[in-house]
């Protein structure tokens, strides 16, 4: 964790870039290097889809009814409401709309102030395009309350922009939050990556325009025609991300099962 009291970033709002140099321990041509980097939250970048499950799980059960893995695996990505409309429609699983999307941030934000389980890589890359001058924004369908302490906990200075679930009219899959987050941080979308890990996250970045490495977590990252996938972050650096905006297309996952 980064030690830091409070942090300047706003969900509503576009905070100043104060950027370094580049890095020579990173390709020096600014022109390859992606405009920003645009990243999911859960699953992606920190391992928090456990704690939606299990949100989902103590809701479902708390009114009488059951919910399975493959119900769980259905949401993965969602926008909050979406999933409260799922849940609310089936007999005896949720409360109403709104209190059901209460119950679940109430339940996943507990979890996220005990502890941020940071994928493998993610903290390492978020430092790395920080020393290389690219900027960052968070682009999550969790609200604000649980997306703050997740940037909170980030490197420092990791993330120049937010966008988080409870300020856009239409979520992931639909484009808007990419947009949004491009057009905050001032950069053209076709020239950013996107680092999603969900088939509604990975719609809503290309849908977007920009770049996309889907990294698989939670749910598989099936191939498609102009997506580079990753089984991890590890395996990612800011070479690879530069690559991408300058139309490379990278398949880990191929080369992890060849």
């Amino acid at each position: 964790r980064s030690g830091r009291s409070s942090l300047s970033i706003t969900c509503s709002a576009y905070v100043g870039l104060p950027w370094g140099p580049v890095s020579t321990a990173h390709p020096t041509n600014e022109s390859a290097l992606p405009a920003a980097v645009l990243w999911d939250m859960d699953g992606t970048l920190v391992d928090t889809e456990p704690y939606w499950i299990a949100a989902e799980h103590e809701l479902v059960g708390a009114h009488g009814g059951t919910w399975t893995h493959e119900d769980a695996m259905s949401l993965v990505g969602n926008p909050l409401r979406e999933s409260a409309r799922i849940l609310r429609e089936r007999p005896a699983s949720a409360p109403p709309g709104d209190e059901s999307v209460a119950s679940q941030r109430g339940l996943a934000s507990e979890q996220v102030r005990v502890e941020v389980p940071w994928q493998p890589g993610a903290r390492e890359l978020l430092t790395a395009l920080r020393e290389a001058g690219v900027p960052c924004a968070l682009v999550t369908m969790s609200y604000r309350e649980l997306a703050q302490p997740v940037a909170e906990m980030a490197p420092p200075d990791a993330f120049q922009v937010l966008v988080c679930g409870d300020e856009v009219e239409r979520g992931k899959p639909d484009p808007e939050p990419y947009l949004l987050a491009a057009q905050r941080l001032g950069v053209d979308v076709t020239r950013c990556v996107a680092i999603e890990d969900s088939p509604a996250g990975i719609a809503s970045a290309r849908a977007a325009g920009a770049e996309t490495l889907g990294v698989e977590a939670v749910v598989p990252v099936l191939p498609a025609p102009g997506l580079s996938r990753t089984p991890s972050l590890e395996l990612v650096d800011v070479a690879l991300l530069s690559r991408l905006v300058a139309g490379d297309v990278v398949d880990l996952m191929e080369d992890a099962t060849a």
